[in-house]
């Protein structure tokens, strides 16, 4: 008989009770270290004292009023992004699946308005992953999530991730931008050459594209900067976000430049939930700490730290561990065939430890912002533990 929640998730046995920082605690007392961080969503972690307080306020004020009447909380929330970043203008939204749904409709209004309808295709990348609406399947092109929805929603063009003459080859008169994550996520934790981001810029600016880039789980500092784009060095025309943005709180966002954003007129776009007063106020929250004096240098300071951790752990267990790829603090270790990631996330959790399996067999590693050195290297002891208990025994006795 099925169960009264829809079984769309093969989930641990596991209930969290309450959480303080990156660490949770389970209703029977146990305690685990989170770097999985709600899928890269939890940036500040649990129970953070402005975050948590933030929201407390303002839900007891007003939770939502609807898009029909001024929300000065998503104001002031967009002005902040638009001064922190290459945009000049911001539509909320509440998820990523959304925010990219909104990210391509942009994309190919630009084009329509300025008399190209037929420039509708979105260039995208094999491996990876923009949602599970019927457009961001499509976009995602993944067979397996795509089986059983039906024919794929036409536009989308996959290439190869970082092949530049496979991108050229696929540019025709109907192609309207390209669509990339600077690092593929669910796909395998593959961070985009930085050479290969600027040459899409170019190409963009070649061929008369939109370089559309999908932040939504590189996004709000996980990089080590506000947005991953910025370690290239370029402005894209428009990007997705959420995850991060909210700490945790339902919130997406479409970030553009005014090129972009001046076609989405009344009546092209919208949210009822979207861009609500409690939402927003957690938004504000998360970029008063995201965006104080020296955070972003110290989450990219812990990640250089839980890289390095991580490439020891490769050294010490190369009958497990391939190698270490991502980029900030989102980071894979890359396993051997014959070891797989769902394994190798259960013997974390045995651990006390908690991550996320991702594509191409990468066990991936998305703590919260506000870990500290300490805690990557209590981390990197635990999957230290986690390797040695998937070795096989041969590999062991030809170690000693």
């Amino acid at each position: 008989m099925i169960p009264a929640l829809m079984p769309t998730y093969n989930r641990a046995d596991l209930a969290f009770e309450r959480g303080e920082g990156a660490w949770l605690w389970t209703e029977a007392g146990r305690r685990f270290l989170d770097f999985g961080a709600g899928i890269a969503t939890s940036s500040l972690g649990h129970g953070h004292p402005h975050l948590t307080r933030t929201i407390a306020e303002q839900a007891a004020k007003v939770m939502h009023v609807s898009n029909l009447y001024r929300v000065p909380q998503a104001e002031t929330l967009a002005a902040r992004h638009v001064a922190a970043s290459f945009a000049d203008s911001v539509f909320f939204c509440n998820s990523g699946a959304e925010a990219n749904e909104g990210m391509v409709k942009a994309v190919r209004k630009y084009h329509a308005e300025n008399g190209h309808p037929e420039r509708f295709r979105m260039i995208c990348f094999e491996g990876a992953f923009h949602g599970r609406t019927l457009a961001m399947l499509a976009a995602t092109g993944n067979a397996k999530y795509l089986a059983g929805f039906g024919p794929p929603v036409e536009g989308f063009d996959h290439v190869p991730f970082g092949n530049m003459n496979a991108v050229r080859d696929a540019i025709g008169p109907g192609t309207a931008g390209i669509m990339i994550e600077p690092v593929q996520g669910e796909g395998g934790v593959r961070a985009a050459d930085l050479r290969f981001l600027r040459e899409l810029r170019a190409v963009c600016d070649e061929f008369g594209l939109l370089l559309a880039l999908d932040e939504v789980q590189t996004g709000m500092g996980r990089s080590g900067k506000l947005w991953a784009h910025q370690w290239a060095g370029i402005e894209p025309d428009v990007i997705s976000a959420a995850k991060g943005i909210g700490g945790g709180f339902p919130l997406g966002a479409i970030l553009a430049k005014e090129h972009v954003a001046k076609h989405l007129k009344p009546g092209t776009h919208g949210t009822t939930f979207g861009g609500g007063p409690l939402a927003c106020a957690a938004g504000n929250a998360v970029l008063d700490v995201v965006l104080a004096p020296g955070f972003l240098d110290g989450v990219d300071r812990v990640a250089r730290h839980l890289w390095r951790g991580m490439l020891g752990l490769a050294d010490r267990h190369p009958a497990v561990v391939e190698g270490v790829q991502g980029a900030g603090l989102l980071l894979g270790l890359k396993l051997r065939p014959e070891v797989s990631n769902t394994d190798m996330q259960a013997a974390a959790v045995a651990e006390g430890l908690l991550t996320v399996a991702a594509g191409m067999n990468v066990l991936r590693v998305a703590p919260p912002l506000i870990i500290t050195e300490a805690e990557a290297d209590e981390a990197v002891r635990l999957l230290d533990r986690a390797c040695l208990a998937l070795t096989p025994s041969s590999a062991k006795d030809a170690a000693q």
